[in-house]
């Protein structure tokens, strides 16, 4: 039987199977592998050019895998250059080669290297037609198979996990899980019929496209954050401007001009962040020393966010809901912090040193403050997306 659907003879054979390569659909994964690898110190450039191997296998099965089960049994795809026979050699094929792969991980590094390389090609072979079945999996599967393979490839560069790579795998996971949920909104129609039950078919698309934008607004706040705590690089920041600008372009576009203007900003978000790794820009930037203000350095904080707590729940029309969160909150933390300073749990060294009631003055401000941002904030992101 032929592997070829067009075409007969070895050449037809091979390009058949060559076509599976598909540069769009492997390119993050291979260049989150890289990133690992180059996060880690790329101390060991043949073991990351290995992890990139193993990755491609697994991204080769996912994509083969896909394209039987999309054209030769649901129909979905209107061709496929290989035969019903042809994929299952080429997954069969592609398979071992991962194994042999995680074996030599294992081997050359560790049995760690080898575990975490092997959720690429669960994902792959489960992708469809099981994880793409309900939300979660069609949403995570691709994302997480991505988080993995930058964890992998840092690991066999340092045989360690750092905080840093976690993060930005998460990071990964998080934006990328958003820019699929846009994705899925180009086949809806389609996914209903086959019971593929997307956040798209679940939800909607008018709210599917809201839920990806809070994703991806999550992961390039969490991005800023941890460079300015210096748990990523903090040059890692300037990496979310440009993303951030194209994500907002994106949203007045359809799906597929949406979903084709979000993978490239990932691709450009992914080549700064490894700019960032190598080159450390910012490195030097060190955070304002807020303690030349002395016993105020405290109040002085809470000046400056109760200010932006205030605006938030003004500019939502909140300041009822706010008033009455912070009433009935009140009671229990003013409680609960005059327990926590009496016991010794924690001490204010940077205050005015009044007290108020038993605690200090700025405590009550504290707890004033933040019950106020969070209806300030969550006022603000129901609006925006009504």
């Amino acid at each position: 039987m032929a592997i070829a659907r067009h075409g007969a003879g070895p050449r037809a054979a091979v390009g058949a199977v060559a076509s599976q390569v598909h540069p769009v659909f492997m390119a993050p994964p291979l260049a989150a592998s890289g990133f690992g690898a180059v996060l880690g110190g790329f101390v060991a450039p043949r073991l990351a050019i290995l992890h990139l191997a193993v990755a491609f296998t697994a991204l080769y099965t996912a994509h083969v895998k896909d394209g039987l089960v999309d054209f030769h049994r649901r129909d979905e795809d209107d061709d496929h250059p290989l035969t019903r026979r042809g994929c299952h050699l080429a997954i069969l094929g592609s398979s071992a080669a991962f194994f042999v792969g995680v074996a030599a991980l294992g081997t050359l590094v560790d049995p760690v290297a080898a575990a975490l390389a092997l959720p690429g090609w669960l994902v792959a072979v489960l992708h469809a037609p099981q994880l793409d079945t309900n939300p979660l999996g069609a949403t995570l599967g691709y994302p997480a198979g991505i988080g993995f393979a930058l964890l992998g490839g840092y690991y066999v560069q340092t045989r360690g996990l750092s905080t840093a790579v976690v993060a930005f795998a998460a990071v990964f996971v998080v934006v990328l899980a958003g820019i699929k949920v846009v994705d899925d909104t180009t086949d809806y129609a389609y996914d209903r019929s086959v019971d593929k039950r997307t956040v798209a078919v679940v939800v909607g698309r008018d709210r599917a496209r809201v839920v990806a934008g809070r994703l991806m607004g999550a992961g390039m706040m969490a991005v800023l954050a941890l460079a300015a705590t210096g748990v990523v690089p903090r040059g890692s920041a300037l990496a979310v401007l440009p993303f951030a600008v194209v994500a907002l372009i994106a949203r007045r576009g359809d799906p597929k001009t949406a979903t084709m203007l979000l993978v490239r900003a990932s691709y450009l978000f992914f080549a700064l962040l490894v700019v960032a790794v190598w080159l450390r820009p910012l490195a030097g930037l060190s955070a304002p020393d807020l303690t030349v203000l002395g016993p105020y350095t405290y109040l002085a904080t809470e000046l400056l966010w109760g200010t932006v707590a205030v605006a938030l729940v003004v500019r939502a029309n909140a300041v009822r809901a706010a008033a009455r969160t912070v009433a009935v909150l009140y009671p229990f933390a003013y409680v609960w912090d005059w327990y926590t300073l009496t016991v010794g749990v924690f001490a204010i060294p940077m205050r005015t040193g009044i007290d108020l009631l038993g605690i200090p003055l700025e405590e009550h401000l504290f707890m004033l403050i933040v019950p106020t941002m969070v209806v300030g904030v969550h006022e603000t992101l129901r609006h925006l997306s009504d």
